[in-house]
């Protein structure tokens, strides 16, 4: 009888320890997490040290209700950070990505819809925000940063798995180990004389 190896898919053999055991997509992925994750604290870091302007900058939207541009200005700043912190340690990568990506979905609608309507804002991303002259919106810019953003976080979605992941650590599986020659697999039926 020869030996069975259990088949491992593809994210599992990524997974596996060992030296070039990780493909080169690992490396974008680590990429992209410092990417997205970088630029979110530095995001929520410059705006939650004063957050009365950080809710200045969401009213400059107007697009919300008073009330609830309080609460988003209030509570973006500090989930910015928590959501770049948990990209740059590689851990729950995938939903931390979602998150980001959905982050970046609202603000390049938020930044469209002023464009649009004429308004003339600061963006407040990186804080500041309200009214500016006209001549120093960015707005052009400001949607391409974001939907750059936007594509590292979708690619996390997709394919999670990266170099130096926290997560790969915490919930890496045990090691399949291959079966002696005497072993038959769980999910063979022993032959029978």
């Amino acid at each position: 009888m020869s030996p069975v190896t259990p088949a491992l898919d593809a994210d599992t053999d990524a997974a596996a320890p060992g030296p070039g055991r990780r493909p080169v997509l690992d490396w974008v992925g680590l990429v992209c997490r410092l990417g997205l994750g970088g630029v979110l604290v530095v995001a929520g870091a410059l705006k939650v040290s004063d957050l009365d302007q950080s809710v200045l900058a969401v009213r400059g939207y107007q697009v919300l209700p008073y009330d609830l541009a309080v609460v988003v200005g209030y509570a973006l700043p500090p989930l910015e950070i928590i959501v770049g912190l948990l990209l740059i340690a590689g851990l729950f990568t995938r939903w931390a990505a979602l998150i980001g990506s959905l982050f970046m979905v609202a603000f390049v609608v938020g930044i469209t819809q002023a464009w649009v309507r004429g308004l003339t804002i600061d963006c407040g991303c990186f804080g500041g925000g309200g009214q500016v002259a006209a001549n120093q919106t960015k707005y052009g810019l400001e949607i391409l940063r974001d939907l750059g953003l936007m594509a590292l976080g979708v690619f996390l979605v997709v394919r999670p798995h990266t170099r130096f992941a926290v997560e790969d650590r915490l919930f890496a599986l045990a090691p399949v180990a291959p079966l002696a020659d005497d072993e038959t697999h769980p999910d063979e039926t022993p032959e029978t004389d």
